[in-house]
């Protein structure tokens, strides 16, 4: 996991409509930086639905939420569509920001090992620092966790 107070590495990758982001854009807001492993999962739909459910309160202390998998475009926009997500939802499928952001992990599931995203969600300041970073969040209770840290 990266350490706060280092720069965020920037990004350019294609959103659920298929347009190229960059974290640069969100220079001058809080941005909060949320991966997770895989669309359309039990705990990933929650942890959306809860970003969306509170996306008005974010909006209000003007941050954005962007959420990042190895999912597809496409598949994100399905996945935008099913649960009325009214955020951001990047796909890195060669898992460079995932890598860069070092949440690309090995991870144990029913006694197999593989390697995996490792649900992670960073808080990132206006001028693009790391203001806080939280590994192994319950996908559950983060959407309130990070309102809180705002």
């Amino acid at each position: 996991m990266l350490e706060p107070g280092t720069k965020a590495p920037d990004f350019a990758l294609r959103d659920q409509n298929g347009q190229i982001r960059k974290l640069t854009e969100y220079r001058g807001r809080k941005v909060v930086l949320y991966f997770y492993p895989k669309d359309n999962t039990a705990g990933c739909s929650k942890q959306a639905c809860g970003f969306a459910e509170l996306y008005p309160h974010f909006q209000e202390k003007d941050a954005v939420v962007i959420g990042v998998s190895k999912d597809s475009v496409a598949s994100h926009k399905r996945f935008e569509e099913k649960y009325s997500l009214p955020f951001t939802l990047l796909s890195d499928p060669e898992l460079e920001v995932i890598k860069a952001y070092d949440v690309w992990k090995e991870k144990k599931t029913a006694g197999k090992v593989s390697m995996g995203v490792v649900r992670t969600t960073y808080l990132i300041d206006e001028e693009g620092i790391i203001l806080k970073a939280f590994g192994k969040v319950k996908a559950a209770d983060n959407p309130a966790q990070m309102l809180e840290e705002l």
